[in-house]
């Protein structure tokens, strides 16, 4: 049966509503970093299970629980999670991995290279640089990933 993973990137403290409507009934929530406050992390766990890895703007005691990178492996494939894809070619990330899930930018991207899915959703939190708000799902099968990127309304929130 496949797996619906919910995937999110900087969310500077802001978890919108709309977010939340949306990551409801996912397998497993990735957050790719600039999470922002522990807050964000409490309420996306009662969703679900939450993989984070910390951003450029995640400090304090809360985040220091919070790895540079993560790993996990759903459905048979290894998924790497980083907040900065720059930080790729100095982590010793190698293959066999299936996906690569990073943020940083706020724009949502998706990539195959070589095999290898690199996804950005883009960012749930305060819109910035003209670029929408947009979070994405990973669907995890026996065929393989499908992403799929999701704009949302800019408007709803929950603090």
């Amino acid at each position: 049966m496949a797996k619906r993973i919910g995937v999110i990137s900087d969310t500077h403290g802001l978890l919108r509503e709309s977010a939340k409507r949306r990551l409801s009934g996912c397998d497993l929530i990735l957050h790719a970093g600039d999470v922002g406050s522990r807050s964000v992390l409490v309420a996306l766990e009662e969703i679900a299970e939450v993989v984070a890895v910390r951003g450029n703007v995640d400090r304090g005691a809360w985040a220091c629980e919070l790895k540079d990178i993560a790993y996990v492996d759903v459905e048979g494939t290894r998924i790497c999670i980083m907040h900065d894809r720059s930080w790729l070619s100095s982590s010793g990330a190698k293959p066999p991995l299936g996906a690569i899930i990073y943020g940083h930018s706020h724009k949502p991207d998706v990539e195959w290279i070589d095999g290898i899915l690199y996804l950005n959703p883009g960012s749930i939190g305060p819109r910035r640089f003209g670029l929408p708000v947009s979070m994405a799902f990973l669907h995890a099968g026996p065929d393989g990933l499908r992403p799929e990127l999701i704009e949302l309304p800019a408007q709803s929130f929950l603090r």
